[in-house]
């Protein structure tokens, strides 16, 4: 199922997002698509079309997420939910360190995994544009 999404909602999630996916911080300028409008709890799990329920998410982080909404993790093979943009601080779960993004709670090693945030290419692309300055660090 797939919702109209109005040209104001949309540009109020861009907005707000200032312009990066919310689950891998890269902004909407290094990359080779246009980010997306991401159900953050999708439709087919009851989630609605309203600005607290969606997030920008690059093609990439959409494609691996899915209508995912938790996974298993890796470390304690729990059930565990996904990292939640309007509900989450991303620092309080990942950071990065030498353009691995490194998950520091249960939430964020499932969206590591689920997600495949540190695959070489990925981590290769997020070195340069740490070096570029395009990047976030905080």
């Amino acid at each position: 199922m797939t919702t109209y999404i109005s040209e104001a909602l949309r540009r109020q999630v861009i907005e707000r997002a200032k312009e990066r996916c919310e689950y891998c911080r890269v902004h909407e300028d290094d990359r080779l698509f246009a980010h997306e409008i991401d159900h953050i709890y999708a439709e087919n799990h009851g989630g609605e079309t309203q600005v607290d329920n969606l997030c920008l998410a690059c093609s990439e982080c959409n494609r691996f997420k899915s209508s995912d909404i938790c996974s298993l993790d890796p470390l304690t093979n729990e059930i565990v939910a996904l990292y939640h943009p309007r509900a989450d601080q991303w620092k309080d779960h990942f950071r990065v360190l030498e353009g691995i993004i490194e998950p520091l709670t249960p939430n964020g090693r499932v969206t590591v995994r689920l997600l495949y945030l540190n695959k070489p290419e990925t981590i290769d692309r997020r070195r340069l544009l740490i070096e570029s300055g395009r990047y976030p660090m905080d």
